[in-house]
């Protein structure tokens, strides 16, 4: 089975796709991302992109293997799924990554935005990461992925209805008004320099949530200047250097998801919108692992045990490498 399947009842696509089976998981005796062993021949590299041997969208898929109808529509699964190599070295965490490199990265991802995004059959390109065990991920090497959408995922599609609301009913940014918020009260931020600001939002969700806001008003990740470019390294560094430091009794490293939220892709105006990224963990505390269960997954309530005030002060009293 490979195709999109309309949910009637929630009113958005799910991806259905078969042979992601069959990807590695925590292979022992190898790594598929390393320099010279699967998917860069090459015995050296700096940053990669490439298309997911196992994705869950194709530039060219095939026909859905159901026809579909009025009701349960389907459609072919086209798209584009890429994975992102940070560093040939298998074992620097992307908390450990130089300025430099990070700078080299956000290039990366201005330029794979701009280059799929402007493919007609792409609607919406999702930048992400996942790192540790306990999100999932299935393989250790320091790397983000990018799917390139043929329609808007449904949280961006909430996003952008709240944002484009507030904006004809305020006259002005739903996010701006959040940072001035944030900014206004000061104990939930965790970071901040002249382009960037970090916090934890008030309404945080997951552990240790964090949002990362460039100060500028900008829809999506491709307005960013030279001078902010260098900035948004630095902001990233810091909160990726807060984990990893959150709890030094614990071994391995932190667990989080990192996502991007930007505009769409689609030709729209979306002026309205403010591009920001996500951070989210389901680490609690030391040894401690909040599990998305009943309320959260089947109604989408989320219940926070901390509060994001003392989130937000550990994470401040956590050192990063650039202290």
């Amino acid at each position: 089975m490979a195709e999109l399947r309309w949910n009637p009842v929630l009113s958005e696509w799910v991806i259905v796709a078969d042979e992601r089976q069959d990807r590695p998981v925590l292979p022992e005796d190898s790594c598929p991302l390393c320099p010279g062993v699967l998917e860069v021949p090459e015995e050296d590299y700096y940053i990669v992109s490439f298309e997911n041997r196992f994705p869950a969208l194709r530039s060219e898929p095939d026909a859905p293997s159901l026809p579909g109808d009025d009701f349960y529509r389907t459609r072919g699964r086209r798209g584009v799924c890429e994975v992102l190599l940070y560093t040939p070295d298998h074992d620097l965490a992307p908390a450990e990554l130089d300025l430099t490199r990070l700078q080299d990265l956000i290039r990366v991802w201005k330029d794979r935005l701009n280059e799929l995004g402007s493919k007609d059959f792409i609607d919406y390109v999702y930048i992400f990461e996942n790192r540790g065990e306990e999100i999932g991920v299935s393989l250790y090497h320091p790397h983000g992925q990018i799917y390139a959408f043929p329609f808007v995922p449904p949280v961006i599609e909430k996003e952008l209805e709240n944002a484009r609301n507030h904006w004809k009913e305020e006259g002005d940014c739903l996010f701006c008004r959040v940072l001035e918020k944030e900014k206004g009260f000061q104990d939930r931020i965790v970071y901040e320099n002249e382009g960037f600001t970090a916090f934890v939002p008030f309404y945080a969700r997951f552990p240790y949530e964090v949002h990362l806001y460039p100060r500028r008003h900008i829809p999506d990740l491709s307005q960013l200047d030279g001078d902010e470019e260098a900035q948004f390294a630095r902001a990233l560094k810091t909160v990726l250097s807060k984990y990893s430091r959150l709890f030094p009794e614990d071994e391995g490293e932190f667990p989080y998801m990192m996502v991007f939220h930007g505009a769409p892709v689609d030709g729209g105006d979306y002026d309205y919108f403010h591009f920001h990224l996500e951070f989210y963990s389901l680490k609690r505390g030391a040894g401690k692992i909040k599990y998305r269960a009943g309320v959260e997954t089947g109604a989408g309530t989320f219940i926070s045990s901390i509060s994001p005030e003392d989130m937000a002060s550990r994470l401040r009293e956590a050192p990063s490498e650039l202290d």
